[in-house]
């Protein structure tokens, strides 16, 4: 197995929904902390919507292992963000036997 160099400074967040003036909610996202990761981008593709296209990469990202449970332990419905980049975690599983790294698969998407 490849060594696991962190070299990228990401911030976790955590969807959180903030109760509006009209019954309903807006969802907000809070910080959980900072992580050192490790990136590789994945397969693209492009979506034409008429005026807008979409970009959308995937991306391997690789962070320290954390307890099931803590708040800086990435799970899919979270992101990252460096800033003003933001990688949406759509699955989370362990980068080898003994739990040290996780791997997170997350997808960036961009208007162009």
């Amino acid at each position: 197995m490849k060594r696991v160099h962190l070299s990228r400074k990401l911030v976790l967040e955590a969807p959180e929904r903030m109760p509006d003036s009209a019954g309903g909610f807006v969802q907000s996202w809070e910080p959980q902390g900072v992580v050192w990761a490790q990136m590789s981008a994945r397969t693209g593709r492009t979506r034409d919507g008429g005026d807008v296209s979409l970009a959308s990469v995937g991306y391997r990202i690789v962070v320290r292992g954390a307890a099931r449970g803590t708040p800086s332990r990435p799970e899919p419905g979270m992101r990252f963000r460096e800033g003003l980049r933001v990688f949406s975690i759509q699955a989370v599983a362990e980068h080898e036997p003994s739990g040290r790294y996780l791997t997170c698969f997350a997808r960036e998407e961009v208007s162009v």
